[in-house]
């Protein structure tokens, strides 16, 4: 629950920090001066919304299942583990190659 209103609120940070870029740079320009840097709370809006949005995804996740070969043999049986043989030869065998046809020149 705290993930999914954590996540919430840095979407809606985010779109706070965007619409304020928007009105600062448009304030700018109707001032004449396009250039000049962000004000530094909103560089901060955006930095805590990336932080609170990162923390929210990780306490949204699920627990982390165990994936090592110890638990993988508790849900498959010995049959199915790997019924192949355990070498297998990948050699080309001279039948199964199409010999190219000659042109008569002639």
């Amino acid at each position: 629950m705290l993930g999914n209103v954590l996540l919430v609120t840095a979407f809606f940070a985010i779109l706070h920090a965007a619409f304020s870029t928007y009105e600062h740079l448009s304030h700018l320009k109707a001032l004449g001066r396009p250039e000049g840097a962000l004000p530094i709370d909103i560089i901060a809006e955006a930095f805590i919304a990336l932080a609170l949005g990162t923390l929210g995804a990780t306490l949204r996740t699920d627990e982390l299942k165990e994936i090592t070969w110890r638990s993988e043999m508790k849900r498959r049986p010995l049959d199915d583990i790997d019924p192949r043989l355990s070498f297998a030869t990948f050699a080309q065998r001279a039948g199964l190659q199409t010999v190219p046809k000659t042109e008569d020149k002639s």
